[in-house]
């Protein structure tokens, strides 16, 4: 069974898990919601239903110069309380961050969701424009894995931190999946801007 983004869009809504957590559960649920809401609680403890019930309205705003001085990026990441918002491995990680927008060349949106429908609308006609050679039963499939890939280029949560080395090659839905177990707090990047001079 495929899981679709909306079903993974709907389980984070109910549990606040993680994107690929999320999807995981789901996949090895084979689409039950229900079942996949154990399968996290068992990964992820009591605190997973907890979580995305709770307004994320404290937070942090970072910023990230190049050493150069003509790239730089301000992100506002935020959590439940005041208390994490001070929290040096809190502030380290939207620092961390602003490090990777300026780092990532094709970074524009911060999750699915935020990524218009028009926007995805006109990259899927563009697909299914180079899948038109390929037998009609396949397009479908080779359509939704480039766009998928698309994503993958442009939306921040799912991209692999630009320090690899330093994360482990996660990404950073992972690395803020982290944080949120870690403080027990819905951990929501909110929005970014990067800047570089001329552009």
């Amino acid at each position: 069974m495929s899981v679709t983004a909306a079903d993974v869009k709907a389980l984070r809504d109910r549990t606040g898990a993680g994107m690929m957590d999320a999807k995981r559960a789901l996949e090895e649920a084979g689409g039950d919601a229900d079942r996949a809401i154990e399968l996290l609680r068992v990964k992820l403890g009591k605190n997973v239903a907890k979580l995305s019930g709770r307004e994320a309205a404290e937070g942090t705003l970072q910023a990230y110069i190049h050493g150069d001085g003509k790239k730089g990026a301000l992100v506002e990441v935020d959590c439940n309380t005041d208390f994490v918002a001070r929290n040096e491995d809190f502030i380290a990680f939207a620092r961390d961050v602003a490090l990777h927008v300026v780092g990532s060349q094709t970074v524009r949106w911060v999750s699915d969701e935020d990524v218009p429908d028009d926007a995805k609308e006109a990259e899927r006609r563009v697909f299914e424009q180079q899948a038109s050679d390929k037998p009609e039963n396949v397009r479908p499939k080779i359509v939704e894995g480039k766009l998928d890939k698309w994503l993958d280029d442009v939306v921040l949560l799912r991209q692999v931190h630009v320090n690899r080395d330093k994360h482990e090659e996660k990404t950073i839905q992972e690395l803020r999946d982290e944080l949120s177990g870690k403080t027990g707090e819905n951990v929501v990047i909110r929005r970014f801007a990067k800047f570089v001079v001329g552009e």
